[in-house]
């Protein structure tokens, strides 16, 4: 199986960023990691192995990126309205240096956002902010407000609330979504939403699903039972819905 490894100064976020490739042809699957994760956390969770025949068989290829989690918003240090603009600095970064790196790579019509718990937030709002330049959306255990507070998890914005914020929780801003050629562009996509039952935000899944049928925007809400946040679910969850 082709694998690649890539890093290249990104003068957007100032500093040096790695990504990993597997496969050489196929739908282009751009995958974020979990908050803990890094570039190399789908193939040292052995996700990668269970979707070798997909990558062997090129019917996809992944392209595995760096999240930051802890310089964006786990990064305590920051006020959140910087943590927020941090986060809009690396949106940038997806949108002017990974994707154009990736239709370099493989100009397959089909791209698919994806990534487990934090990175299925990442996947999500990226693919609902930008829908005209995604086909899919795959999230598994995503939480899609981070300003929520259930069990240990806190608001990442300490309480801290601004129209930035509001604009990157989709929870919040596609109620409010009236843009027809936004909405044209997000019924087109195909959203894929995987959470266990006692997922600690089960209940986060199941708003954002109706949500998306209120706006008209197709949708599959799977939902696995026990907590399944973790990579031996995520393992099993990724030949079937990807």
């Amino acid at each position: 199986m082709n694998r690649e490894y890539h890093n290249w100064y990104s003068p957007r976020l100032e500093r040096n960023m790695e990504m990993l490739v597997f496969g050489h042809a196929g739908a282009k699957v751009l995958s974020f990691p979990t908050r803990e994760g890094r570039f190399f956390e789908y193939e040292s969770l052995r996700l990668v192995g269970s979707l070798e025949h997909k990558l062997e068989a090129g019917q996809i290829q992944l392209f595995c990126v760096e999240g930051l989690a802890y310089e964006i918003f786990y990064n305590r240090w920051l006020h959140p309205a910087d943590r927020i603009r941090r986060y809009l600095t690396y949106e940038q970064y997806l949108l002017h240096e990974v994707l154009p790196f990736m239709n370099t790579k493989n100009n397959h019509p089909c791209t698919i956002a994806h990534g487990c718990s934090l990175g299925a937030y990442y996947a999500a709002n990226f693919a609902f902010r930008h829908p005209e330049l995604f086909s899919k959306l795959c999230a598994f255990s995503g939480r899609y407000d981070l300003t929520l507070e259930i069990e240990s998890f806190h608001n990442l914005f300490d309480g801290y609330y601004d129209d930035q914020i509001y604009f990157n929780t989709p929870s919040h801003y596609l109620p409010n979504l009236n843009d027809e050629t936004k909405l044209r562009a997000l019924r087109l996509l195909e959203v894929v939403l995987v959470v266990g039952k006692e997922d600690p935000f089960l209940e986060n899944n199941q708003q954002l699903s109706r949500i998306l049928w209120d706006k008209g925007v197709w949708n599959a809400l799977h939902e696995w039972d026990g907590r399944a946040h973790q990579g031996h679910y995520w393992r099993k969850m990724a030949p079937l819905y990807i």
